[in-house]
């Protein structure tokens, strides 16, 4: 259902400590040089966000225990079924979701998403399982059709042949622009039984700072698709405004949200995320000086990040880069960056897409050289096991 968005709420501004070390959305390069570590604030109000707060420890590690399954093409999205028994990946370019068994690998498609018009960065992109999953076995999906970005969800029946098991998608809410690029596409149901969905701006700059539009966007929707009670905007969808092209969610163990955003050519942006805030863009890439802005708790220079999707485990955020081609672990206190971001698996398995929290010191991360603008090698696409501290 699309609504209106009507009425301006005040705009809060966090702060936070800074990286600079550097990544772009549309993977172009940027000559800007990377600074050193930052360790201040830019307004006094950050500069206690996290005083009260225990840090993450400032070092971890990151050890890939196997390889899950490979041969993927184009996998975007990724959700673990709550029984363990196998992971949910989308194709983004032929709309497809299978299953893939964690134990053995083995990859079952489950059927085809009716209506996925896959172009650039468009196509099946985010999934999700329904907050009540075990009894009505609903599946949620982000795509780009001939006309927009929607969302959808589908009834899956695992009694039916492989290939015929979803049923029609039916459509929550829909108008979300579409583009060659920028089409956001990650969503998640948080804590509170909500959804939530990271939009891009398509390309068209003025949207982000429009809150009639909902581009450029964090929406927050109830599971039948309408605006979520206790929205910051009056009857709006909108939960945030003023980014680029939001690509990861996740939330702390205080259920506290933060989201992964590809800047232009200067600066990615990790940020923690408050209800009605305006995150600058196209106006401030990366930390701003007015404080009318939310600024990001940690940013990146060009090469090194272009952040997709993220996920928390004990204290940290752990952050896939696709033209980096690297994993980023941000240690937090509170809803700052507690240590300078470390970087693993540099180059070792391309660009990464997606990492999902799979239970204690474990997470699901998902390669996307099969994405055009990757260099596949041999056995590509493939989802690994990680086990992180």
């Amino acid at each position: 259902m699309i609504v209106q968005r009507r009425g301006v709420a005040a705009v809060l501004a966090v702060a936070g400590i800074l990286v600079v070390a550097g990544c772009s959305s549309g993977d172009s390069g940027g000559d800007l040089p990377a600074p050193s570590w930052a360790g201040g604030t830019s307004a006094s109000a950050s500069a206690s966000a996290g005083a009260s707060e225990s840090a993450a420890p400032a070092k971890g590690s990151v050890k890939v225990v196997r390889t899950v399954a490979e041969g993927l093409k184009s996998p975007w999205g990724l959700a673990p079924l709550p029984d363990g028994s196998g992971l949910l990946v989308s194709d983004r370019d032929d709309g497809t979701i299978s299953k893939v068994a964690e134990k053995t690998g083995k990859k079952t498609e489950l059927g085809t998403v009716s209506g996925v018009s896959a172009a650039g960065e468009g196509g099946l992109l985010g999934i999700a399982l329904s907050p009540d999953f075990a009894s009505d076995h609903m599946i949620y999906a982000y795509f780009t059709s001939a006309s927009d970005n929607r969302i959808v969800r589908m009834l899956w029946d695992e009694g039916k042949p492989a290939g015929e098991q979803l049923g029609a998608p039916d459509t929550i809410f829909k108008g979300i622009p579409k583009g060659f690029i920028h089409n956001g596409g990650r969503i998640a149901f948080g804590p509170d039984g909500m959804l939530y969905a990271g939009t891009g701006e398509s390309g068209q700059r003025g949207l982000a700072q429009d809150k009639d539009s909902l581009g450029g966007k964090i929406l927050r929707l109830t599971p039948e698709g309408e605006p979520a009670p206790g929205n910051p905007f009056p009857d709006s969808p909108v939960y945030t405004y003023g980014h680029r092209n939001v690509q990861g969610l996740a939330w702390d163990d205080d259920q506290r949200l933060f989201a992964s955003e590809f800047g232009q050519d200067t600066w990615d942006e990790l940020n923690a995320i408050k209800p009605g805030g305006d995150y600058g863009w196209p106006n401030a890439e990366g930390r701003s000086s007015d404080a009318k802005y939310v600024n990001p708790i940690a940013q990146w220079h060009t090469d090194d990040a272009s952040p997709s999707g993220i996920a928390y485990v004990d204290g940290v955020i752990w952050m896939a880069g696709l033209k980096g081609q690297r994993l980023w672990r941000i240690p937090l206190k509170g809803t700052v960056a507690g240590a300078e971001p470390q970087s693993f698996l540099k180059g070792e398995y391309g660009r990464l897409r997606t990492v999902v929290a799979a239970g204690g010191d474990k997470v699901w991360l998902v390669t996307s050289n099969t994405d055009g603008r990757g260099k596949p090698k041999p056995g590509d696409d493939r989802i690994l096991e990680l086990q992180v501290r």
